[in-house]
């Protein structure tokens, strides 16, 4: 296939995830709206009032981008691993497999629909956040990148638990036990400065806080890690997981029966 071909199909994948979770936004799009919403009135207004400020912020502002990037991280894996598997369990990913297209091909197109479906949830929060308080913009350059490039790495994160899942059970273990305490223990609702210095080092491990960290840099300036090193770790592990996922479809592991 030529290159424009390459990009037709490569639109045709995009434009069907697309579809796919805007045709059910009941339930792709506006689960995230109420829970997040929920947790604006909860943590940011009732909770938030008696904590007062945290990192020279009001309580709200500062968990606004936790919860930013809480969506966009659950929704962009979600969008994957549900669509993908689902394609392997009809059986017509080997129809998408014996065409003339790449396999990288459909892994971008893929997570390209991933990225979309949690960039929309990202916005939507976004502006549901600013009924409840004001957000800046201090560094948009570093917000933009975070947020698509940690959407890229769940995108593909999904993507390896579609490949390796056999049934609509597995889908659900790592979004439950792995994903979930992650992003809780992630800096979403709190700073890491305020742990002992043991649980901090702890925390450290997770690689959601560079992200929560990152994005909240970008809209309000203030991180409790290193930026620069941040926005590295996050190149080098959407790099290593692209590099893994298309060395999967390519060997059709956990495809190819």
């Amino acid at each position: 296939m030529s290159m424009k071909e390459q990009w037709v199909a490569f639109l045709t994948i995009l434009i069907k995830e697309i579809r796919r979770f805007t045709r059910i936004w009941p339930q792709t799009l506006l689960p995230p709206a109420i829970t997040m919403s929920l947790y604006f009135v909860i943590f940011g207004n009732l909770i938030g009032s008696r904590i007062g400020d945290m990192g020279g912020f009001d309580y709200m502002q500062y968990i606004v981008p936790g919860l930013i990037m809480m969506s966009v991280i659950q929704n962009s894996y979600g969008n994957v691993v549900s669509s993908f598997f689902s394609t392997k369990f009809q059986h017509s990913i080997e129809e998408m497999l014996v065409s003339p297209m790449s396999p990288s091909v459909i892994l971008c197109g893929y997570i390209a629909g991933g990225v979309a479906r949690g960039l929309a949830v990202g916005v939507i929060v976004t502006a549901l956040a600013l009924c409840f308080t004001r957000l800046g913009l201090v560094h948009a350059g570093v917000t933009l990148l975070v947020v698509v490039l940690t959407a890229v790495l769940f995108s593909l994160a999904g993507f390896i638990n579609a490949v390796f899942a056999r049934n609509f059970d597995d889908i659900s273990i790592i979004p439950t036990f792995v994903l979930t305490p992650l992003t809780y223990l992630g800096g979403v609702f709190y700073s890491i400065d305020l742990l002992p210095e043991f649980w901090r080092n702890v925390t450290l491990l997770n690689p959601v806080v560079y992200m929560v960290n990152s994005f909240r840099y970008g809209i309000l300036g203030v991180s409790d890690v290193n930026v620069a090193g941040s926005l590295l770790a996050i190149v080098g592990f959407t790099v290593a997981l692209y590099v893994f996922s298309l060395w999967l479809l390519r060997r059709g592991i956990g495809i190819r029966q």
